[in-house]
């Protein structure tokens, strides 16, 4: 049963590999687990449990750990500080059409859930891929 377990073992670190995301590193420790019990004894529902516990405390005890290290940080970029900022439409923006807003110097595309007509105010709400979500601006 040790070679079957050694088999799920390199399996899961072949997947672990390709990932790379921490997802079943902690299968493959008990694997290792699964692999030592199954020298002491032959019973696969045992080795099983063992392959299940073992896996349960490695993820419970070391995810914690490794949250503490991984980085999380969101680095700005130039494009959030337009986000809040008042924009000049310089093209027209229809529904369900593309127009065009300048801010901050930069000109972008821009769409609505309105006709917002050139030369208008807007606010940007958010920015979904290189297209800024407006609205008018309230007076």
């Amino acid at each position: 049963m040790a070679i079957c377990w050694f088999g799920i073992f390199a399996i899961l670190l072949v997947i672990e590999m390709l990932t790379v995301e921490l997802v079943t590193i902690w299968f493959a420790f008990g694997a290792v687990a699964a692999i030592v019990c199954s020298f002491f004894t032959e019973s696969v529902i045992i080795q099983l449990a063992v392959f299940l516990i073992t896996s349960i405390m490695a993820l419970v005890i070391m995810k914690p750990i490794l949250k503490r290290f991984k980085s999380f940080d969101v680095t700005p970029t130039n494009l959030d500080r337009v986000i809040g900022k008042v924009g000049k439409v310089t093209k027209a923006i229809e529904l369900d059409k593309y127009g065009e807003v300048k801010v901050l110097g930069n000109v972008w595309t821009a769409v609505a859930k309105e006709y917002i007509a050139e030369g208008e105010k807007v606010k940007i709400l958010s920015i979904d891929g290189v297209k800024l979500i407006v609205q008018k601006e309230e007076k």
